[in-house]
């Protein structure tokens, strides 16, 4: 059976506006909860392991435009964002030991489920950028900035090994910037042209067969 499509846009609408938050807290808080032993367990291994905080913090560009910070486990040395690049590649000698353990696994982005929580992203959606490269992409992020970004979505799928592809380059960031992000957004556009409760539960999916892959 297919259905009109306005009658398909409404249906969208209304996830977007009221199902697709629901459907975060119910995922997001439970899963805090189970994996409360975990957080406690990394987060001792980072003090253990190097100098600095538990967590890295960033400011991000969030939906409408409005700035939040956004939540990892710290996979570099202290002040790492003084010592090289915005950008990482495989290789970078600012990740320590336990830090590549975590990237690997993604491990690194379970505290994006406070940000969740928080109201401030959402299980899947565009990946939140900084400052500078939403700036330098505003005409696109216009439209992007009316969803709330997410902790994965197609473009993080698309690009699960990114940093081994950067580490292709002579110029790192150059290539996020005029390579690896213009086709991130393509795939932003994408998901919110197919966002609904379906195709976030199959994002879902395929990043947790990713993860296991590894």
């Amino acid at each position: 059976m297919t259905f009109p499509q306005n009658t398909k846009n409404r249906v969208g609408r209304f996830y977007a506006d009221y199902g697709k938050r629901a459907f975060d807290l119910a995922i997001s808080v439970p899963l805090l909860i189970v994996l409360f032993p975990l957080f406690l367990l990394i987060s001792l291994l980072i003090k253990l392991g190097s100098e600095g905080p538990v967590f890295f913090t960033q400011e991000r560009i969030g939906k409408e435009g409005k700035v939040f910070k956004l939540y990892k486990f710290r996979t570099m040395i202290k002040d790492a964002h003084s010592k090289g690049p915005s950008v990482t590649s495989r290789g970078d000698k600012r990740i320590t030991p336990l830090g590549k353990l975590l990237r690997r696994y993604k491990l690194d982005e379970l505290p994006q489920l406070l940000n969740v929580v928080m109201g401030e992203m959402s299980l899947v959606g565009p990946r939140p950028e900084v400052k500078k490269y939403v700036d330098a992409f505003q005409d696109d992020y216009s439209s992007i900035l009316k969803v709330r970004p997410g902790i994965t979505d197609y473009a993080a799928l698309r690009y699960r090994s990114e940093e081994g592809i950067l580490a292709g380059y002579d110029n790192p960031e150059q290539a996020y910037t005029e390579v690896v992000l213009p086709e991130k957004i393509t795939l932003y556009k994408k998901y919110i042209r197919e966002m609904g409760v379906m195709a976030d539960v199959q994002i879902l999916f395929m990043t947790l067969r990713e993860v296991i892959k590894c």
